[in-house]
């Protein structure tokens, strides 16, 4: 997997509002996951992902809350044992401690809060 933490507008120092165009900031790699921080601190989270067809992340958990919105694309997720398929639009509350896991069904960005 691949990884950046440089987000293309004003650095985490600005005192100025940040806009940012979330399918334009990551692109899709062949066979492969690409994520890029925008911001990590005590208080928020943002992550993008992008996952060609069929890339995905194993079952798994997080001591936080967390919310997957899929910009682009179709992902199989299960959550505590459930699947869901999500598209384009569409986003899923992951609640702590619950195992979760995702699959790309075609090309798709995500991001992680």
């Amino acid at each position: 997997m691949s990884s950046t933490n440089q987000p293309s507008s004003p650095g985490p120092g600005s005192n100025h509002g940040q806009m940012f165009d979330l399918t334009a900031e990551i692109q899709i790699n062949t066979d492969a996951i690409v994520s890029k921080t925008l911001r990590k601190s005590a208080e928020l989270n943002l992550t993008l992902f992008a996952f060609d067809k069929g890339q995905g992340l194993s079952g798994h958990s997080s001591p936080m809350d967390a919310y997957v919105h899929i910009l682009l694309g179709k992902m199989d997720i299960t959550v505590g044992g459930e699947s869901f398929t999500l598209s384009t639009g569409q986003l899923i509350f992951m609640p702590a401690t619950i195992p979760h896991a995702l699959e790309a069904l075609e090309p798709s960005k995500m991001l992680l809060t």
